[in-house]
């Protein structure tokens, strides 16, 4: 699939394109999300929680915990904040055999953090910061179906 190429003008517009997002996304999906601080990566991954029926103002950016999990939903959701990510050796202490391609769909906002972790089939979103509210947003959608993965 070519990559979808877009702008949301506001908060409100990126997290209503993580609704629309998780419409197609199903248990094992990884979504990748790639940016500079503050360019809209945790109102998108609220968004597709939100999209998946995790109520909206559960989720926040799990900068401090790293992982939060939520359930409720249609899937489980995995949102990992990789931020504060100093070593690829830090992430081997994270647990993420657990939460990449399983039953859920993980969302992983500084995803350029993961190293030998990052699945070579996985929904990529890369924000670009336009000034202001404005974001330009790349969509690769790299999914396929085949078989399993392990780092």
């Amino acid at each position: 699939m070519p990559e979808r190429r877009l702008v949301t003008r506001s908060e409100a517009d990126t997290t209503a394109l993580g609704r629309d997002l998780a419409a197609d996304l199903r248990a094992g999906d990884v979504v990748l999300l790639e940016g500079v601080l503050g360019a809209g990566k945790t109102a998108l991954a609220r968004g597709i929680a939100s999209g998946l029926g995790v109520p909206e103002d559960e989720v926040r950016s799990p900068t401090f915990t790293l992982v939060n999990p939520y359930a409720g939903g249609r899937l489980p959701v995995y949102h990992v904040d990789l931020y504060r990510i100093a070593s690829a050796r830090d992430l081997d202490e994270l647990g993420l055999e657990e939460i990449l391609g399983t039953d859920g769909v993980a969302i992983v906002e500084w995803a350029e953090r993961l190293d030998r972790w990052r699945p070579p089939h996985a929904l990529v979103i890369r924000f670009e910061d336009r000034g202001g509210s404005e974001r330009s947003i790349v969509i690769d959608d790299g999914r396929t179906a085949g078989g399993a993965w392990s780092p």
